[in-house]
């Protein structure tokens, strides 16, 4: 059954109304009209099965006929604070971190940031990391889409670290191993990973992490690049801690 995301705004007294792309890709793209059914899912986990009731040129207009049980994934709600790249690096992690299963992104802007988004072109960034986060939910069959927040300081990235685990890989940690934190440790409802940008972070943005409760860990002997290493913690952190490779039964 073909998926669309929309907003939670967009399903009103049993009825859901796409529009945009939404409506070019039902109508154009599927040919899809009067009866035929979709899943709609409105990006924060609720999913409902639809039967389209009007397909308009610029509205399609969908019946609620049923709505599908909230998955709840085990394990903890992973944040991915990720020190902002050159180029459109961004935008391969938005994608692949969102297909592995990460509930938020931090673009975070460090002391070697290159990268400078200022006025506009922030909220055109952040609008375009959405856009790739919403087709890679759709994509993996994710019944969510992940937060991706506006580029911000250490301020924001530090604010809500009270009831998370939080960890941030460095070079130069030389004593306390990423495998050895996940089999010793029980996670939080939250877990926080921090990555560097290109030249990682300065001794001093670790310190000031390390002051909030982020622990440094080391990945081994390898320098990773900054669009590699985040993707790895992820993922050996969800199949530790998460549903990565498959539940647990116990």
């Amino acid at each position: 059954m073909p998926r669309f995301f929309v907003e939670p705004g967009q399903i009103r007294d049993g009825y859901i109304y796409l529009t945009g792309q939404d409506v070019v890709h039902i109508t154009r793209v599927l040919r899809l009209g009067r009866g035929d059914r979709i899943l709609v899912l409105d990006g924060r986990g609720k999913s409902y099965q639809a039967v389209i009731e009007d397909a308009g040129r610029t509205r399609v207009i969908c019946a609620v006929t049923g709505e599908i049980p909230v998955f709840s994934s085990p394990g903890p709600r992973l944040t991915l604070v990720q020190g902002l790249p050159k180029g459109d690096k961004m935008d391969l992690i938005v994608e692949k971190s969102t297909e592995l299963g990460i509930s938020r992104i931090i673009p975070l802007v460090c002391e070697r940031t290159v990268l400078k988004l200022e006025g506009d072109k922030l909220s055109r960034r952040r609008e375009r990391w959405l856009r790739i986060a919403r087709e890679a939910s759709k994509q993996c069959r994710r019944p969510d889409v992940p937060e991706v927040d506006l580029p911000g300081g250490w301020d924001q990235a530090l604010r809500d670290l009270d009831r998370a685990t939080a960890l941030i890989p460095w070079e130069e940690e030389n004593v306390l191993t990423l495998k050895s934190f996940l089999r010793e440790n029980k996670p939080r409802e939250q877990v926080y990973v921090f990555i560097g940008p290109e030249g990682g972070f300065t001794p001093r943005e670790v310190e000031r992490a390390r002051s909030h409760g982020v622990r440094p860990v080391t990945l081994g002997p390898r320098i990773l690049r900054t669009e590699t290493a985040g993707l790895a913690v992820v993922a050996m952190i969800l199949y530790q801690w998460g549903d990565l490779g498959g539940r647990s039964d116990g």
